[in-house]
């Protein structure tokens, strides 16, 4: 049975050298080891399928977050970041599987787990990952292909969150 691996949120805004800075991400470093991940599982046979997290284009929206805004060059995928298949979605919460048409495709397909890798670790791939133990889907985070920004206090509660949930790591 073939998994998914699924690449959240490797968005320009994120990675790209006009970012805010909140947003270190040693990006050399991270779109290799994505790219590296991107490559292995297309090989094995297994469906890789991106995800952008999308903010609604409103003006109190373009002020309060400045990021991921719906049909700017920020919100588009990072051009490092190897495409090796269409399958791209949408989604407005960090909980990729919230996307419905993505939630049919991961059903309809019946992988035999998602393998989560992108950003960030702690806050949209946790999320997801969250998402698939509630749906009773089998999960894991590829820990090599992902970064935070988190604070470690922060970060610690999330790890408890994915411990206790069951996530590995791996």
């Amino acid at each position: 049975m073939k998994n998914a691996l699924i690449v959240i949120d490797m968005q320009n805004d994120y990675l790209y050298e006009k970012r805010k800075d909140r947003f270190s991400y040693d990006t050399p470093a991270l779109v290799g080891a994505v790219n590296a991940l991107i490559h292995k599982h297309h090989d094995l046979g297994d469906d890789v399928i991106y995800i952008r997290h999308l903010i609604q284009n409103l003006p109190t929206n373009r002020l309060l977050f400045g990021y991921s805004i719906a049909g700017t060059e920020g919100a588009e995928l990072y051009s490092g970041v190897d495409r090796v298949s269409e399958l791209c979605f949408d989604k407005l919460l960090g909980d990729a599987l919230t996307n419905k048409e993505l939630l049919s495709l991961v059903k309809e397909k019946g992988y035999g787990k998602l393998l989560l890798c992108g950003l960030d670790k702690y806050g949209c791939v946790t999320s997801t990952a969250l998402g698939a133990v509630k749906r009773g889907i089998p999960v894991e985070i590829l820990g090599g292909g992902t970064a935070t920004v988190f604070p470690q206090k922060k970060a610690d509660k999330f790890q408890d969150k994915l411990d206790k949930a069951g996530v590995k790591i791996v």
